[in-house]
């Protein structure tokens, strides 16, 4: 077997394939005095870190955008309505 790098960095964007336990994915996930963006516990890149107030602002605003696009008028049903259009000959 072949010893291959599991976690490291690659363009300045981290890794990790190592085996994930559930200690290590609950407290990556929360992390004080760290900034919004932590390392990833698997795969490749950053989350959030949600013992950063920034983090809940920024799944807040995701969320009222989520409920803003569901609760909106459909598009179908702008579909159905007749458009009235209007040329001007200037």
């Amino acid at each position: 077997m072949s010893d291959k790098e599991t976690s490291g960095t690659l363009f300045g964007m981290p890794y990790n394939f190592e085996r994930p336990s559930v200690g290590r994915m609950l407290s990556a996930y929360w992390k004080p005095g760290e900034k919004m963006l932590v390392e990833k516990p698997f795969g490749i890149g950053y989350t959030l870190n949600l013992a950063n107030w920034r983090s809940w602002l920024v799944l807040a605003v995701a969320g009222i955008l989520l409920w803003h696009e569901q609760s909106g008028p459909d598009v179908e049903d702008a579909k159905d309505e007749p458009v009235e259009v209007i040329v001007d000959d200037d």
